[in-house]
């Protein structure tokens, strides 16, 4: 293995300059070229990121990109409709792959994606940051050694106040508008995901989705309940029209509670942890070191680098591609239920 890994990023959007930020903090990875569809449009992140005097180099097209730059790894921050296809172009050539989410955009697309890779000898991870935001890690430590005993129900509320009105979501990722699927597709497929960290195996699902803002296409609002094959359960209460108590509302996104017979262990907007014992009327702070950078404690590097490490150790990170599939299968139930008013099984 080489001591400088060279990461090609694919994408130079609002997300993506989280990437180019964690990657450029690795000390073992080299930032080696841009993939995007518009050059002009990448200057200055070439600039930003590239050596003083040479920016990086920009490409338009992953295949020529992976021919000219043979990168170790390359990072998909585009749009979920360009996803199968680069997939397509750098499996062949570059053995590790990290992708955004919504992964690929369909399950299907992201099936195949999947398959391809593992023809080519690929290796594929999800970039699913909120599994690894500090307070979530954290939280999982409290969890696993007992401190409510073992959990009867988890309950996240998504208030993050930014869909209200004509302009909603326009001053930062403005496709969010169009998007047929939003609120599960985009948002809570984070909290499938947070859920099955915490709880085990999702077993059924019961939905209930709504549209608040009509400005929007896909769906802002939500109730979903969820079995645990524990016998747990959980609920996700989503509404990204209503704000929740915090400085920064998209550190968190919400607040968040684990119950269990021996207490309740609650998140606040703050990214702080609260144990409250069961029968007790007052909680206590539970401390832990996060970095507060960016995006969610910095949680796109924590992800990145747990990623990296898992492959150099010849092991699968959290969330691999194939593992990641169950959480589509799961978002892909909760839009049945919703359509047919039916629990489902998963």
């Amino acid at each position: 293995m080489p001591d400088k890994l060279r990461v090609a990023i694919v994408g130079a959007g609002y997300f993506g300059q989280f990437h180019y930020d964690a990657w450029s903090r690795m000390p073992e990875v080299d930032i080696a070229a841009i993939v995007v569809r518009n050059p002009e449009a990448a200057a200055e992140t070439a600039s930003k990121w590239g050596r003083v005097g040479a920016p990086l180099p920009v490409f338009t097209d992953a295949a020529a990109m992976v021919e000219a730059i043979r990168p170790d790894i390359v990072d998909i921050t585009a749009p979920p409709e360009a996803h199968l296809d680069t997939i397509r172009a750098v499996a062949p050539h570059a053995p590790w792959i990290v992708c955004q989410k919504p992964f690929c955009g369909t399950l299907a697309s992201a099936r195949e994606a999947v398959a391809l890779c593992a023809r080519h000898g690929a290796r594929i991870a999800i970039h699913e940051n909120i599994r690894f935001q500090p307070w979530n890690r954290a939280a999982k430590t409290l969890v696993d050694a007992g401190a409510i005993g073992a959990p009867w129900q988890i309950t996240f509320r998504l208030r993050p106040g930014d869909g209200q009105g004509p302009r909603a979501y326009l001053d930062r990722q403005p496709y969010f508008q169009t998007m047929p699927r939003l609120l599960v597709h985009e948002t809570a497929v984070h909290w499938i995901d947070t859920f099955r960290c915490f709880m085990g195996e999702t077993s059924g699902v019961y939905a209930s989705l709504a549209r608040l803002n009509p400005v929007i296409a896909g769906e802002d609002s939500g109730l979903i309940l969820f079995d645990f094959r524990s016998g747990a359960r959980g609920l996700f209460d989503g509404n990204r029209l209503s704000d929740h108590v915090a400085e920064n509302r998209r550190r968190t996104m919400g607040e968040m509670w684990i119950e269990g017979p021996g207490g309740t262990l609650r998140l606040d907007g703050e990214g702080r942890l609260w144990l409250r014992v069961f029968g007790e009327n007052v909680e206590t702070r539970q401390d832990f070191a996060w970095n507060d950078h960016l995006f969610g404690g910095d949680c796109v590097y924590l992800c990145n680098r747990h990623i990296l490490d898992a492959w150099r150790a010849d092991e699968e990170p959290e969330t691999a591609g194939g593992a990641y599939l169950r959480n589509q299968e799961i978002e892909e139930a909760i839009y049945r239920s919703a359509e047919t008013g039916t629990r489902l099984a998963v």
